[in-house]
């Protein structure tokens, strides 16, 4: 049981990219006290976790309604990654800036939802690694892997400030590089194991 939890806790782990999302907060709650920050986490950890859901249950049917394997999905899912994770490594990866102006117009709700939980957390890369699990494994792990994840998150984001000055910035911006460099390499994986799948009668 542990070995089927850890093999979907951990590709979705390197896919959400914790230590890569703390600068965006970090930049978007700039000024706001701390309550209202871990109001803001908390929302964008749920969303993140009902979409990651939701698009792990109904991809599935979807799938199976278009009569497309698991193949052809960890295929063209791996492609997917494996350009995230490379444009990731190429970009420079700098904080946002959340001026004056900008700020009234982000609410504690909306910011929750939007951009935090929609896209950052629950982004591309997320929910396809979370749709190809749900294919490949038991949704039992799946499900119980997202929540983990999503309880870090949460975790990681409403200690922000303090997880910040003892990692600092640059620290924080080279380890999500390397989580990166791991997703392209579970992204290899995926259309490797989709093309011998494939390939096998």
């Amino acid at each position: 049981m542990s070995h089927r939890f850890l093999l979907a806790f951990l590709p979705l782990f390197v896919a959400i990219d914790p230590p890569g999302i703390l600068p965006f907060f970090l930049s978007l709650t700039q000024g706001l006290p701390a309550p209202q920050k871990k109001a803001i986490a908390r929302t964008a950890a749920l969303t993140a976790f009902f979409l990651s859901l939701l698009f792990a249950l109904a991809g599935r049917t979807v799938l199976d309604y278009l009569g497309l394997t698991i193949w052809d999905f960890s295929i063209a899912g791996g492609i997917l990654l494996l350009v995230l994770s490379i444009s990731d490594l190429l970009k420079s990866q700098e904080m946002p800036e959340t001026t004056d102006m900008t700020r009234p117009f982000l609410s504690r709700r909306s910011l929750g939802v939007v951009p935090l939980g929609i896209p950052i957390i629950a982004g591309p890369a997320t929910l396809t690694t979370a749709l190809t699990l749900s294919k490949s494994g038991p949704l039992w792990a799946v499900i119980t892997a997202l929540f983990a994840n999503m309880v870090l998150i949460y975790l990681l984001l409403s200690h922000g400030e303090k997880v910040n000055r003892i990692v600092g910035n640059t620290l924080s911006t080279a380890i999500g590089k390397i989580f990166s460099l791991l997703l392209a390499a579970i992204a290899v994986s995926l259309i490797h194991k989709g093309i011998v799948g494939l390939l096998t009668p």
